[in-house]
Protein backbone atom coordinates (compact mmCIF):
# COMPACT_ATOMS: atom_id res chain seq x y z
CA UNK A 1 0.00 0.00 0.00
CA UNK A 2 1.06 3.06 -0.90
CA UNK A 3 1.18 6.85 0.84
CA UNK A 4 -1.75 9.07 -0.92
CA UNK A 5 0.40 11.79 -0.39
CA UNK A 6 4.23 11.66 -1.80
CA UNK A 7 6.53 12.31 0.32
CA UNK A 8 4.88 11.80 3.60
CA UNK A 9 5.69 7.93 5.32
CA UNK A 10 2.75 5.37 5.62
CA UNK A 11 0.24 5.68 8.35
CA UNK A 12 0.44 1.78 8.47
CA UNK A 13 3.85 1.38 8.49
CA UNK A 14 4.30 2.18 12.60
CA UNK A 15 2.07 -0.65 13.24
CA UNK A 16 3.33 -3.51 10.81
CA UNK A 17 6.73 -3.20 12.54
CA UNK A 18 7.69 -5.83 14.68
CA UNK A 19 7.72 -5.59 18.32
CA UNK A 20 11.55 -6.28 18.34
CA UNK A 21 11.76 -3.27 15.52
CA UNK A 22 10.02 -1.04 17.66
CA UNK A 23 12.16 -1.21 21.11
CA UNK A 24 15.38 -1.55 18.53
CA UNK A 25 14.24 1.87 17.66
CA UNK A 26 13.08 3.54 20.94
CA UNK A 27 16.52 2.24 22.56
CA UNK A 28 18.67 3.88 19.87
CA UNK A 29 16.66 7.37 20.31
CA UNK A 30 17.50 6.78 24.12
CA UNK A 31 21.21 6.03 23.16
CA UNK A 32 21.46 9.21 20.94
CA UNK A 33 19.53 11.77 23.57
CA UNK A 34 22.00 10.58 25.96
CA UNK A 35 24.75 11.12 23.79
CA UNK A 36 23.72 14.89 22.53
CA UNK A 37 21.52 15.73 26.04
CA UNK A 38 22.07 16.90 29.64
CA UNK A 39 24.42 15.17 32.15
CA UNK A 40 23.10 16.09 35.33
CA UNK A 41 24.41 14.72 38.37
CA UNK A 42 22.13 11.69 39.89
CA UNK A 43 19.60 12.88 43.09
CA UNK A 44 21.44 10.15 45.33
CA UNK A 45 24.58 12.05 44.63
CA UNK A 46 23.41 15.67 45.73
CA UNK A 47 21.50 13.71 48.48
CA UNK A 48 25.18 12.34 49.71
CA UNK A 49 26.48 15.75 49.38
CA UNK A 50 24.10 17.47 51.54
CA UNK A 51 24.71 15.21 53.89
CA UNK A 52 28.15 15.47 54.04
CA UNK A 53 27.94 19.50 53.90
CA UNK A 54 25.21 19.23 57.29
CA UNK A 55 27.17 16.77 58.72
CA UNK A 56 30.37 18.72 59.01
CA UNK A 57 28.53 22.26 59.11
CA UNK A 58 26.98 20.65 62.36
CA UNK A 59 30.59 19.34 63.65
CA UNK A 60 32.06 22.27 63.54
CA UNK A 61 29.19 23.50 65.81
CA UNK A 62 29.26 21.35 68.25
CA UNK A 63 33.19 21.32 68.36
CA UNK A 64 33.57 25.17 68.97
Amino acid sequence: MTSSHPGQPDPDARFRKSRYDRRRERIRNQIQQSRHGRHLVPTWAMALLLALFLAGWVYLIITK
